[in-house]
């Protein structure tokens, strides 16, 4: 659909968006305009209702490789814009780049590959799906630079793995491979072409009921850390909605003729 300078390209096909990280020449590491531009394909993705499943890559040898501190001290870019809001967000620019993607009215799955790294792992935790390559090479690891993560991790680490087990990638930032990420319950699953992998399965999840899809991944978001009056009452009202609904008839005949369902776009 369009290209951030530089940084970010989106291109939309068959309902599924692919976000592509294209700065390979650094491994695709975090400078001042890739956050920039990554906020940008963030606010273009959600705002098409086409879209739905989104995978998320990067271009070359890796996702990402973290912050480019060097690219940062060297372009005289206030630190303090990092940390500005747009107005009614929670998230800050940093961190929208993670925090953008749960979000996301769509399924998001990150395919991982080579340095996934600091800034780089925040985003692809931000994801709801992360299929890696199996020697993929991840880390949080801003103790590493005297720093913390602060790229939406709060929203992400927690549901992901134990609290201990929290502490020990955080506090250690040591670097892990993709298979033992998904034993930590970090990434989701192993493929050998997480790309690959990551395209199958978002044209699994654009062939269903969009209606259906986005209320499941919202369901799961907004009532994953609720009590049971509020998630109880969730399920509910979102399940009242698609009850009877135009796509709901559609689904249940493409389920039970065993084709591909002609689905309406949400409005």
């Amino acid at each position: 659909m369009s290209d951030a300078p530089h940084r970010v390209a989106v291109t939309v096909a068959d309902h599924v968006a692919e976000v592509r990280l294209d700065r390979p020449d650094k491994h695709n590491a975090l400078d001042f305009a890739m956050f920039e531009a990554i906020g940008a394909a963030v606010d273009e993705v959600a705002a098409d209702p086409t879209v739905r499943a989104v995978v998320l890559h990067g271009e070359g040898k890796s996702f990402c490789s973290g912050l480019d501190l060097a690219s940062f001290a060297a372009s005289g870019q206030p630190v303090e814009s990092m940390f500005e809001r747009r107005a009614g967000e929670d998230a800050n620019l940093a961190q929208r780049v993670s925090y953008g993607w749960q979000l996301m009215p769509a399924p998001v799955i990150a395919a991982v590959h080579g340095n996934c790294i600091g800034g780089g792992a925040q985003i692809a935790l931000g994801a709801d799906v992360r299929i890696v390559a199996p020697d993929a090479s991840i880390s949080i690891r801003e103790v590493h630079w005297g720093l913390i993560p602060d790229m939406g991790i709060t929203r992400s680490l927690p549901r992901l793995v134990r609290f201990d087990v929290a502490k020990e990638l955080v506090l250690s930032a040591r670097i892990i491979s993709g298979e033992e990420a998904v034993r930590l319950g970090l990434a989701t699953t192993v493929a050998a072409d997480p790309l690959a992998a990551a395209r199958t399965l978002a044209a699994e999840i654009a062939g269903r009921s969009p209606d259906a899809t986005r209320r499941a991944k919202a369901l799961l978001e907004r009532a994953w850390d609720a009590g049971p009056a509020e998630s109880l009452a969730l399920e509910e009202e979102l399940q009242r909605e698609l009850l009877g609904s135009a796509n709901q008839f559609k689904a249940v005949e493409a389920g039970m003729g065993g084709s591909p369902g002609d689905f309406d776009d949400p409005s």
